[in-house]
């Protein structure tokens, strides 16, 4: 790609003077451009290079780097560092020393990455062209060059391998120990390869082992079997075997003769059938020369199935715990939940062969539910080994590439993938009828329910849908004609927000946009965990406004818009030193031409200062309109002696008295200005030509580029228009500015904090804010059969039919383009006795009862990415609760189960009779 030419563009650095390869504005198109490049032609192998976010935020705040997510689609800078690029900013050399490891573990010829780092926050990636032409401007490094790979069976997906598969290989002869890194779609064949060249060996003379947890499982035979379906783990033991030198031992020192390892051979799958067809057999693995491969091993506690072992449940009970593979606690977390469910553990320890579907293209062919299965029988026969799920994670990998690897994830949306998937391949539906739905045309509730569940039932059906699908009612109604229309919808679980009991003070200073008022600060009690929509509506109630007009809210940071703050927008993305302003405009601002006004002084560094406005402009057509609706908003600032000396005369033009400036400067005033017309109101020829009252320029959407302002200037009608309003001594003397200045902040602490409690909360409340009605958000419009447009409707939600297994998510994860957030509010649940009644609104009494028993919990601990998750689960047979943590299991109290680090919890249903036989033993 050619760079324009950058001549006369010279910056003068520490080291003298360097011509720089182009403008900043040209290195964003540049890198812009061979990125868009880049991602519309993604391949298998290509490479794409790590680099600091630290350093890639710098270069995007000296190149305007700028992104188009705010009400207005008017870009906005990425940081709050963003300015008009002066050469100070620009960045020095690319350094990458902040994500690489230091010290002894640090190679210059082989940086390796920290572990545990997040895209976007930690580092970028970029391809290969963008990495080149930036590296070319900057130099520096290290270089940290990675392959994009596919995952996925059904649906490719392409994604960078950040951190390659690092294996320890031990070597028999001498325990010495060496660490191979290699893509985990690198072959078997590969690895032998490489280990070959790095111990100086023949082919034929060595073999290597899978020596995971330090026993020996499967040998790996020479194929183009990938690495990832050989099970092989990160930093996981591999052993090195070289025939003549002594003997081989197997994992418990016992010598064993150099024959190849067989696998015993079983007519029956986990599911108690026979073997499947398909490829994907579930003791073996196939290999090119058609050799069959042991993929699970006799006596280890790996999580493939032992067609020899019973598929009962032995004196453990269920009490095995789960290995950690590196990051899998969330995995391990859910899976203890689900292999704890009564429900579940009677279907999959019995035969269920013929429930398999192999047919359904939205499954995985049978397969997850049979590795599923085989986990399932494996922890409830193993004793109390733990055991390593590593062909359950392989197949998951598969069907989910966004699990593969060993970043940390949320449990829940692993629980929502893995019962879908269970379900999908569960589905007893071989084909799915096609079936138009109907609208509710007021018929009886119990009608459409039953009539909406029917067409359910008929596309799925399966142990999943049995036990843990429920059903809700879901009402919508149009703002403008009041169409209703009513839904019955299945649910697999409900996720709950967590309302907040807790008020946060926050200070927001209101301006009148069509400059009828001063500015005035107003202080709000808001929830501490609330949105923007709970501070927009505080400020409405306490600056009395009118019906037609509303708020908008933005934030201000140096002397200019930061953002605009949409309702659905998190209250925990505003510091408390940050300044928050609200514009009060009117309700038809929506269709208009909105203007936003910065400040400047006219002096050689052009420095902007007070605070920025935004008022509405209808149709503009030229500079005058925009002088015009400037001069309206400033009015209030007019000083008294100015507004009172000033005169009309008959050609439109406006003077100051000779009292006021001898010299008759060429300004307007408000009142001058107000006998303007604007262009909506006036005759659209025979218009007085007039001089601009202000020295005004339009710019870009960063601020940046400014260009004067004529009044003959046209004007292009677009949603947001920016201009600068140039200060000089005459408007200084004009104007009252300080009403601009001083901002103050959202919350100014005091020298005394007050410590409060932990804050608590009760399920119920959080089932009330679920179910509660609510407008929809704007980017969820409802599109209103009546009125044939989109329109942002109430929703209303109430529960119809409960589930045998009933799961709630709670909402502690909050995530935006500014923050994420945890909350770690304690909620209240029921452990016994959880009574639904008052939510269904369904009376059909065959359902069953809707009290419910707790019986799991999925726990997230810390914050975000560095968190950790376990499980509580009870053994229903013994009654008695244990804490599963990863491999590590023990019992705990009932008492100590509710704690501030639930995340899911998992009911079953009572039955009736209990609940009967309860009921009388409370009567007497």
């Amino acid at each position: 790609m050619t760079i324009p030419d950058s001549s006369g563009y010279d910056f003068l650095m520490g080291n003298g003077s360097i011509q720089l390869p182009c403008k900043p504005e040209e290195e964003r198109r540049v890198v812009k451009e061979l990125t868009a490049k880049a991602e519309a032609n993604l391949r298998e192998g290509e490479s794409y290079y790590v680099i600091s976010s630290r350093w890639f935020r710098a270069w995007k705040r000296y190149t305007g780097e700028t992104e188009s997510d705010h009400p207005f689609d008017v870009c906005f800078s990425e940081s709050k560092d963003q300015s008009v690029p002066f050469i100070e900013d620009r960045p020095g050399p690319i350094d990458n020393s902040d994500i690489v490891v230091s010290g002894e573990d640090s190679r210059e010829d082989d940086p390796q990455l920290r572990r545990n780092l997040e895209e976007m926050h930690d580092y970028e990636l970029v391809p290969q062209e963008v990495w080149e032409k930036l590296l070319e401007w900057y130099k520096g490094g290290p270089v940290l060059r990675r392959n994009l790979i596919s995952g996925g069976d059904q649906h490719k997906n392409f994604f960078v391998e950040v951190y390659p598969l690092c294996l320890r290989l031990i070597d028999s002869r001498d325990q010495t120990l060496t660490v191979i890194r290699l893509s985990k779609k690198s072959s078997v064949e590969e690895l032998y390869s490489k280990v070959c060249q790095l111990k100086g060996l023949e082919r034929e003379k060595i073999s290597i082992w899978d020596y995971f947890g330090q026993k020996k499982h499967t040998e790996l035979v020479s194929s183009s079997q990938t690495l990832e379906e050989s099970n092989l783990q990160m930093d996981q033991d591999i052993l090195l075997d070289v025939s003549g030198h002594g003997s081989r031992t197997d994992s418990t020192g016992n010598s064993l003769a150099m024959v190849p390892v067989d696998p015993m051979r079983s007519n029956f799958s986990i599911a108690g059938g026979p073997t499947m067809s398909n490829g994907y057999s579930t003791g073996y693995s196939s290999n090119i020369s058609g050799k069959k491969i042991l993929s699970s091993s006799h006596g280890d506690m790996e999580d493939a199935f032992d067609g020899l072992r019973p598929s009962t449940r032995v004196e453990s009970r269920g009490l095995a715990g789960l290995q950690n593979l590196g990051n899998t606690c969330f995995m391990n977390s859910a899976l203890q939940c689900l292999v704890h469910t009564p429900h579940l553990v009677d279907f999959f320890l019995q035969d269920y062969c013929d429930e398999i579907n192999t047919q359904n293209p939205l499954g995985m062919h049978g397969e997850l539910a049979l590795a599923f299965g085989e986990l399932l029988r494996k922890l409830w026969s193993s004793g109390g080994t733990s055991v390593a799920p590593r062909a359950f994670k392989g197949k998951l990998a598969r069907f989910a590439p966004q699990f593969s690897g060993y970043n940390q994830h949320d449990s829940q949306e692993l629980l929502a993938f893995l019962l879908d998937g269970l379900h999908e391949d569960l589905n007893r539906v071989k084909r799915k009828p096609y079936i138009e739905t109907k609208d509710f045309d007021g018929r009886p509730d119990e009608e459409v329910a039953n009539e909406f569940w029917s067409y359910h039932k008929a596309r799925n059906d399966s142990i999943i849908v049995d036990i843990c699908q429920g059903q809700y009612k879901s009402t919508l109604v149009c703002p403008t004609c009041s169409k209703i229309s009513i839904t019955f919808d299945p649910f697999m679980y409900l996720s709950l927000p967590l309302p907040s009991t807790a008020n946060r003070s926050m200070t927001v200073t209101v301006f009148y946009g069509d400059g009828s008022g001063l500015p005035m600060p107003f202080t709000v009690a808001v929830p501490k965990h609330g949105y923007c929509k709970d501070l927009n509506h505080a400020l409405c109630i306490a600056c009395c406004l009118h019906s037609e007009e509303y708020l908008l809210l933005a934030e201000v940071y140096e002397h200019k818009i930061y953002r605009y703050l949409e309702n659905s927008d998190s209250l925990a993305t505003i510091k408390d030193d940050e300044l928050i302003v609200a514009y009060r405009l009117p309700n038809k601002a929506e269709d208009c031409v909105k203007l936003e006004i910065s400040h400047r002084y006219k002096e050689a560094e052009r420095k902007m200062f007070l605070t920025p406005l935004v008022t509405i402009l209808e149709d503009p057509q030229s500079g005058v309109d925009i002088d015009v609706a400037v001069d309206r908003v400033l009015s209030p600032l007019k000083r008294k002696s100015f507004t009172s000396s000033v005169t009309i005369d008959d050609n439109g033009g406006g003077a100051l008295d000779s009292t006021a400036n001898e010299d008759k400067m060429d300004i307007c005033t408000s009142d001058l200005g107000s006998t303007i017309q604007s262009v909506d109101d006036r005759e659209p020829e025979g218009i007085p030509c007039r001089e601009l009252t202000f020295q005004l320029f339009i710019t870009d959407d960063n601020g940046s580029g400014c260009r004067p302002l004529m009044n003959n200037s046209p004007i292009r009608r677009l949603r947001m228009i920016k201009v600068m309003v140039d200060w000089t001594d005459k408007e200084h003397r004009l104007y009252d500015a300080s009403y601009f200045k001083d901002l103050p902040v959202v919350h100014k602490p005091g020298v005394i904090t007050k410590k409060t409690k932990q804050e608590a909360i009760s399920l119920f409340s959080c089932l009330d804010a679920f179910l509660k009605e609510e407008p929809l958000g704007p980017d969820d419009m409802w599109y209103c059969p009546r009125c044939k447009e989109h329109r942002q409707a109430s929703k209303k939600l109430d529960l119809w039919r409960l589930p045998d297994v009933l799961v709630f998510h709670l909402k502690r994860f909050s995530y935006s383009r500014w923050l994420k957030n945890k909350l770690d509010t304690y909620v209240n649940f029921p452990i016994h006795g959880l009574d639904l009644s008052k939510y269904v609104k369904s009376n059909d009494a065959s359902e069953g009862s809707h009290v419910y028993e707790l019986f799991a919990i999925s726990n997230h601990y810390g914050g975000l990415g560095g968190g950790h998750y376990s499980a509580y689960c009870k053994l229903i047979d013994e009654n008695r609760w244990y804490h599963f943590d990863d491999s590590h299991v023990s019992h705990v109290s009932e008492s100590d189960i509710k704690t501030s680090a639930a995340y899911v919890l998992f009911y079953q249903r009572v039955k009736q009779e209990s609940v009967a036989t309860n009921s009388q033993s409370s009567d007497r």
